[in-house]
């Protein structure tokens, strides 16, 4: 709790040195709200594991509502609410310097993009060469085959949110270390307390296990929900894995279909 309180301060600081004075309602509780998700999601971190049954298969224990309090503590507000909150929580991550390695590897910081409102949140592993590039999250080939995967669910990149576990790219592209995952934990938190999306799709393994706080395989965590924040959960490959494994671009449209019906959509022939 200590580490979260002096979070939130830092944030705040952030913003005052900014010239920031003012907060919408809406991003004035942030803070609250990542202290209060942090805290639940640390107390239920035990919630999603597998379990070997009597005859030796293994039960997946679903997510119990994290947090699930926390979005109903932000009052409804208008679109342009959110996305100030968004911009205020993205000016924080901006001059965040918590892990040394990846502030001395980043061009920018990749915070977020998409509806403030959106339905659909997508959270992938962290930026790469391009993004780090853009500022953007999704933005070169993998990023390109997500958008074929939205637009194939009917849907537009405009009409969902896209985010990533780390919000800075680690050297070479490797895979985000626990400790940096533990410390944009805060961050990921926030912003999925200010969109309060009903679904969210995971893309990859480390999106996975970062997000549920499991050790469980992409593998066996494809194929059922899970709950977080409210939101129901789906994961599937990362679209980086389907471009060196094409064969698992049916496994993965199988996974979208699920999340379509749960969603009420129509699929797509």
């Amino acid at each position: 709790m200590a580490d979260l309180r002096r979070a939130a301060a830092q944030w705040l600081d952030g913003l005052r040195r900014g010239g920031v004075t003012h907060l919408p309602k809406q991003a004035a509780r942030v803070v609250a709200t990542v202290e209060t998700a942090a805290r639940s999601t640390v107390e239920g971190e035990e919630s999603v594991k597998a379990e070997r049954t009597a005859d030796g298969s293994r039960n997946a224990q679903p997510m119990p509502p994290v947090a699930e309090s926390a979005p109903a503590r932000i009052a409804e507000s208008g679109p342009e609410d959110r996305a100030a909150a968004l911009a205020a929580l993205a000016a924080e991550v901006a001059q965040c310097r918590r892990c040394d390695e990846l502030v001395r590897n980043r061009t920018q910081t990749v915070f977020g993009v998409g509806n403030p409102h959106a339905e659909l949140v997508f959270v992938g592993e962290a930026p790469g060469a391009d993004e780090d590039l853009r500022g953007e999250p999704f933005v070169g080939a993998a990023g390109q085959l997500l958008n074929k995967i939205i637009a194939a669910c009917g849907l537009k990149r405009e009409e969902v949110y896209i985010m990533n576990i780390l919000r800075c790219r680690p050297p070479n592209n490797r895979t985000p270390l626990p400790d940096e995952a533990e410390r944009c934990r805060p961050f990921l938190l926030g912003q999925l307390s200010i969109i309060r999306p009903k679904f969210i799709c995971c893309l990859g393994a480390c999106a996975a296990q970062n997000l549920l706080q499991t050790p469980e395989t992409i593998g066996w965590l494809r194929g059922r929900f899970f709950e977080f924040l409210g939101a129901q959960v789906v994961c599937t490959y990362h679209p980086a894995y389907l471009l060196r494994n094409p064969s698992a671009k049916r496994q993965t449209w199988e996974d979208m279909q699920m999340l379509l019906r749960a969603m009420g959509r129509e699929i797509p022939k």
